[in-house]
């Protein structure tokens, strides 16, 4: 038994180990594409044969008509902002709404959620982008911003998931001393749900922040500072322009994750705060 045991362990560490190479592979090539010293992309050797910092220089302190990288890097870092703000919001308070307090048609608009959840979002953009059009918010930073957020508010469950866990006679203690719905859902329910809002903060920002496809049929003026960080690194890989900017895109690839990494930390502490402040005290 020790013996299959050990041959099992073997093989399942040894089949992860694989796995593991073959994700960090890509990675660990952008990372040092990105250092490389010749501009293009170099298919017959892994490591470059010389390193430099010019694709960074040149990615934030020298932009042309192709490579505007800190105007995609504004727009984006602009809508996913917006966008995080208000989608937190609409799903903090739809989700107080659906496991806090009892209305009529409250199971019918939670079943009616979940069937529209149900819907690829990628058949609906068509559709989407014509409104916009037609009351002119395409080409539009505050157009990109509603689209995201709209239907934010109906991905609720797993926030109301985390508030069906606060006992309810925390929120009844608080209406017997005359607090309002407002009050308890600021005071009270919101306190205690700091690491699912941590955790609905992060979401909302991850999705604007690495769209590609709606941004793409969006934002088409062919306006170059009008892009995101998306658009403006793929149209880096044109057939004609990618021999002189690979390298770059690599480092605007590799500059792009940084805000990301420092949400992380920022809320890292936001969550271990909320863990340990959320226990239900006698």
């Amino acid at each position: 038994m020790k013996v299959k045991k050990t041959i099992s362990m073997i093989g399942t560490h040894l089949l992860l180990t694989i796995l593991a190479v073959i994700w960090l592979v890509p990675i660990l090539w952008l990372v040092v594409t990105a250092f490389s010293a010749h501009p293009g992309i170099n298919t017959w050797r892994f490591f470059p044969e010389s390193y430099s910092l010019n694709n960074f220089y040149r990615v934030l302190f020298k932009p042309d008509s192709v490579l505007q990288y800190m105007a995609w890097f504004k727009n984006t870092l602009i809508i996913a902002i917006f966008t995080c703000i208000v989608s937190t919001i609409f799903v903090v308070m739809v989700s107080y709404a659906m496991s806090c307090m009892r209305f009529n048609g409250r199971k019918g608009l939670m079943s009616f959620s979940l069937i529209l959840n149900m819907f690829p979002g990628p058949l609906l953009m068509v559709a989407v982008y014509f409104v916009m059009k037609m009351i002119g918010l395409t080409n539009s930073h505050v157009g990109m911003i509603i689209v995201y957020s709209a239907g934010s508010g109906l991905g609720f469950l797993i926030v109301k998931g985390f508030m069906d866990t606060i006992p309810t006679s925390l929120r009844e203690a608080a209406k017997i001393e005359g607090a309002s719905e407002a009050a308890i859902f600021t005071k009270v329910v919101i306190p205690l749900c700091k690491p699912i809002i941590v955790y609905q903060i992060i979401s909302s920002f991850l999705i604007p922040w690495g769209d590609f496809v709606l941004a793409k049929l969006m934002l088409n003026s062919g306006i170059s500072s009008d892009f995101t960080v998306a658009i403006g690194l793929y149209n880096m890989l044109d057939k004609g322009l990618i021999d002189k900017n690979f390298s770059a895109f690599c480092a605007g690839g590799l500059l792009v994750s940084v805000p990301i990494a420092i949400l992380f930390v920022i809320m890292q502490k936001c969550y271990v705060a909320g863990v340990t402040s959320g226990a239900v005290k006698g």
